[in-house]
């Protein structure tokens, strides 16, 4: 399977430097690697150039003008340019487990969709993942979500689910076949900063009929702190959502096929 594994990052070069060491460091390497890149200065640009010289797949930067928190349309434009069948999306504040893409991959199954867990690490635990490259145990302090971190495929089988509603959403750790994005015009670009842009477009893929399957026990990501993004437009965007849910769409008008000719 050719895995194309989405980053999304906005000015933290520190911390998309660990993620793709992180990316490095896979049992099972993506096809190619894709920053969706929402503005960020040129100290992103020379983190990813410096990368590109010795990455062991294809880098690619897809970079957007900064005009506010664009991540949909970041996503699209990432997307368009993914040539692997399956597509991984994370965020780049989501260091990986070795396993991680590799548990996407054996988990990916025709007419269906997946949303993986992840793991909370506060500031002191973070800055020690930026600086090593090393995760943290079970039993280590400054972790929430800590029973994400077991790694068993057992337990996986078992505990995971398929669920029937957008509620669970986190773009920092879901995957898809390229086709079915493709089918639902991707994410909607009308989501302007933070929020619900991702619960939306897994109504659309639900309303699609596909089957949402909630990961558990493989694959989780280990989420580096950071202050919380501005919640200024969420009102907004639950009232996108909410119309995509009352009149069951299934297609955005304005995304993938559209973010190729927005700057």
């Amino acid at each position: 399977m050719k895995i194309s594994l989405i980053i999304t990052t906005y000015n933290w070069p520190e911390a998309l430097n660990a993620v793709l060491e992180s990316v490095k460091m896979q049992s099972m390497l993506p096809y190619e690697v894709i920053i969706a890149d929402d503005g960020s200065k040129v100290e992103t640009t020379a983190l990813i150039t410096k990368h590109q010289a010795i990455f062991p797949v294809p880098l690619l930067h897809s970079w957007q003008q900064n005009k506010g928190f664009r991540a949909a349309l970041s996503r699209n434009k990432a997307i368009n340019k993914a040539t692997g069948e399956y597509v991984v999306i994370i965020d780049g504040d989501i260091f990986l487990p070795k396993n991680f893409i590799k548990s996407h991959a054996l988990t990916a199954k025709s007419g269906q969709f997946i949303q993986g867990t992840r793991v909370l690490l506060n500031s002191k635990q973070s800055q020690k993942v930026l600086s090593s490259y090393k995760l943290p145990s079970l039993l280590s302090a400054g972790i929430s979500n800590r029973h994400n971190t077991i790694y068993n495929a057992y337990l996986s089988k078992s505990c995971s689910n398929f669920f029937n509603h957008c509620y669970k959403a986190k773009s920092c750790n879901m995957s898809f076949w390229l086709d079915d994005i493709k089918k639902v015009n991707g994410f909607n670009n009308d989501f302007i900063e933070w929020g619900y842009e991702d619960n939306e477009v897994h109504q659309r893929l639900l309303n699609l009929k596909l089957k949402g399957l909630y990961m558990r026990f493989l694959g989780s990501g280990y989420h580096l702190y950071h202050p919380e993004c501005s919640r200024e437009q969420l009102n907004d965007n639950k009232r996108l959502l909410q119309k995509t849910i009352d009149e069951k769409l299934t297609y955005c008008q304005n995304g993938l096929t559209q973010a190729a000719t927005l700057d």
